[in-house]
Order: C-alpha cells, then structure tokens, then sequence
C-alpha cells in the first residue's frame, strides 16, 4: 500500500468519525420522546398505543366481535376530534385459503370496518379500504395463535391532504 493511499483512507476514516456525534441534536434524539408523543392525545402515536389501531377477526368471518366494537368506537370517536387526520384500513386475512379468497376476505374485514366508523360518525371520505390478503402476515407459523393475529383489521392514520 503506498503512503498516499494510507494518507486517504486516514482522512476518510477521520471523516466518517466526525459524522458520529450521536448527541449532536441534543438530547440524543432531535429532542423527539417518542413516549410524550404517545401521551398526547392527537397523536398517531396515541392512536396506535392507546386506542387500538385493529381488530381481530375469526376464522373466515368479517362480522365484528363485541370487543372490536369496543376499539373502533374508540377509533370513530378520537378520528371525529381529530379531523387533521384521514385513515387507511387495512384488511389481512390468515396463510389458510387460496391468495384470491384471502384478498377478498381482508376486503370484507376493511369494509366492515370502514361501514361502522361511518355509522358512528366519521365521514367516509377521510376513510380509505385496501386488502393484503395473506401477503403482510404480522406472525409466521403455521399454528393458531399466528392465525389470529392475523386475521386483523388495521386503521392506519395520515395526515389529511391540504385543501
């Protein structure tokens, strides 16, 4: 290795080392809590800690149990006082069935979804429905405690376009 090459890679060495500060926002992170955003009730990060952002669903249904009721009432109600904020609710379904008939079932779960925050008051004009199918699996095995979580309705919150 010749000087001048061991002179360049001193520098860029010396250079990558400047750039390592992690405190040099303050706080070490920017001054974002991620734990105080959570806390503040018009957060997304409240949304999905506090209130609930899915529902669960049994095998091959897309009627919602009293507990989902629960959650999305919570979500109508925090979506309603928040109207910055527009949704997409993601339906998902389990490995079991053909690609199609899963997609088609995470549909069902989305729009069951989407109608009950309707009837509980939030426009369906900030709502917005997509399936997944089986393709976004949160658990991966082949036994039922991962079918259930996957069998799931998710609301996930965006900020509304300006008008």
């Amino acid at each position: 290795m010749t000087y001048m090459s061991k002179i360049l890679i001193l520098c860029a060495g010396l250079a990558l080392a400047a750039c390592t500060d992690a405190d040099r926002f303050g706080n070490n992170n920017g001054g974002y809590d991620p734990n105080a955003a959570a806390g503040d009730p018009t957060t997304p990060a409240y949304f999905q800690q506090t209130v609930g952002d899915r529902v669960l669903f049994e095998v091959d249904q897309s009627n919602l149990t009293a507990g989902a009721q629960s959650t999305l009432d919570g979500q109508a109600q925090w979506l309603m006082n928040n109207t910055a904020y527009n949704a997409i609710i993601e339906g998902h379904a389990d490995e079991q069935g053909t690609r199609e008939y899963n997609l088609a079932l995470g549909a069902r779960r989305a729009n069951t979804v989407h109608e009950y925050l309707v009837s509980r008051g939030v426009a369906g004009s900030r709502l917005q429905v997509v399936s997944y199918g089986k393709e976004r699996p949160i658990e991966i095995c082949s036994e039922e405690s991962c079918y259930a979580q996957n069998r799931r309705a998710v609301t996930v919150i965006s900020a509304a376009p300006n008008s």
